[in-house]
């Protein structure tokens, strides 16, 4: 699960001077904590974030990374405890960042992971409704109709994301997954290229569309890599978004 080190919440102007000593003590302890994460040490890990929020109880990231953490230990240990706090952390978190998008993710997962997928369509449509210009909204609900094989609609919303914004790549990356997964590999090959053209620091698609290619030269067939579990580091086609 995915950590972020800084805070996008605003301070009030006239608090500005000590809430940015704050903030920068915050930043230190959430990177101190994603350290200790990175590394399996959880309980150290969540300790940071502690401190962290006593920093700077504004700090959306230090409530999502403490959330996350804790999160992570609730599955790894079947600490039903932790993952209620979790729960609990992902809110607070978007009280402070009405659309801190990790957050919304790392929330949906959960609710999923407990028997409440209904609360987590909910949860995403509530954020897209509110946020109608907003194009993470409509690919985190992607993400779900496509993690319960719904993809007619995870195209779909896809779509909607890209004429929001014609310059996302992580629409536009998985778009080209889903045409991949359904054996378009042209319009597949011209999302990632697009993508590519948009934000070329991303490796996995860089490396997608080498081997696309190489098949296409020898004219083989394409073969479309099977599921796998989403993770930070594995996704389908070797293609996070």
């Amino acid at each position: 699960m995915h950590l972020t080190h800084y805070t996008s919440s605003l301070l009030l102007v006239p608090l500005a001077m000590f809430a940015g000593c704050n903030s920068m003590n915050s930043q230190a302890l959430n990177s101190e904590g994603v350290r200790l994460y990175q590394n399996g040490n959880y309980q150290q890990a969540a300790t940071q974030f502690q401190r962290a929020i006593a920093s700077n109880p504004q700090s959306a990231s230090a409530y999502y990374n403490l959330a996350s953490t804790l999160h992570k230990s609730g599955k790894l240990q079947n600490r039903p405890q932790d993952l209620q706090q979790a729960e609990q952390l992902y809110n607070q978190c978007l009280d402070y960042d009405p659309n801190y998008t990790e957050c919304y993710r790392g929330l949906a997962v959960l609710l999923t992971e407990t028997d409440r997928q209904d609360a987590s369509y909910r949860l995403l449509e509530g954020w897209s409704a509110r946020s109608p210009q907003l194009a993470d909204p409509k690919i985190e609900l992607a993400r779900l109709y496509e993690e319960t094989n719904n993809m007619p609609q995870a195209s779909a919303m896809l779509e909607e994301a890209i004429t929001i914004d014609p310059h996302n790549s992580r629409a536009l990356t998985a778009l080209g997954r889903l045409r991949e997964s359904s054996g378009d590999t042209a319009q597949a090959m011209a999302n990632y290229q697009r993508s590519l053209a948009i934000n070329r620091f991303q490796p996995a698609i860089e490396s997608r569309v080498a081997s696309m290619q190489a098949n296409q030269a020898v004219g083989a067939p394409m073969v479309t890599p099977p599921d796998g579990t989403r993770t930070v580091q594995q996704s389908k086609s070797n293609v996070r978004y």
